[in-house]
């Protein structure tokens, strides 16, 4: 295990968080209504530089959260599959803003067009009905964690800053009992 932690100590660099990014077809929210009670949701995203177009119904809660209120974290974690180890899975969590994006708009038509090429023909039937709006979510900061005692700051262009801590994990004092 010494061996795993030293290994995941070292510095990640800019492409491992593009390539987080890049490998996930959805991106996970937490979200909190009005009187803060939290909700935790998923929507598949599209990514243009460091935001994120996500379509979702208002009919969902989380929808309505992301509207009223707009505190919203965001996460992409490696997939359970494909990690060594449960607990140091790699994961970016980013703190945003979200805006509503109007139809017929040059962001809307943008918006649509790179969530279709991520998704598919489906996004020709959501497009189509009422209920769906599309959030933009834009990169505030955050946070990258790549194993054991390796965690770094992200800024708002999802470039990696500085290790977050200059200790890593320390093991518990047995007593002498």
């Amino acid at each position: 295990m010494a061996a795993e932690h030293n290994a995941a100590a070292t510095k990640p660099i800019e492409p491992k968080v593009n390539e987080l990014i890049g490998s996930r077809k959805s991106i996970i929210l937490a979200t909190v209504d009005a009187e803060g009670n939290p909700t935790s949701s998923y929507a598949p995203f599209a990514r243009s530089g460091n935001k994120f177009y996500i379509l979702v119904s208002f009919m969902a809660r989380h929808t309505k959260n992301l509207k009223e209120v707009g505190k919203v974290s965001a996460m992409f974690v490696e997939d359970e599959s494909e990690t060594n180890q449960i607990y140091a899975r790699h994961r970016l969590t980013l703190d945003v803003s979200t805006k509503e994006i109007a139809r017929d708009t040059p962001e809307w038509e943008e918006g649509v067009s790179k969530l279709q090429a991520a998704h598919g023909k489906i996004l020709d039937i959501l497009v189509g009905m009422q209920d769906f709006i599309m959030i933009e979510l834009t990169t505030i900061k955050g946070a990258y964690v790549n194993g054991f005692g390796s965690a770094y700051f992200v800024d708002e262009n999802l470039e990696i800053l500085q290790h977050r801590n200059d200790i890593n994990h320390q093991p518990v004092e047995k007593s002498s009992n």
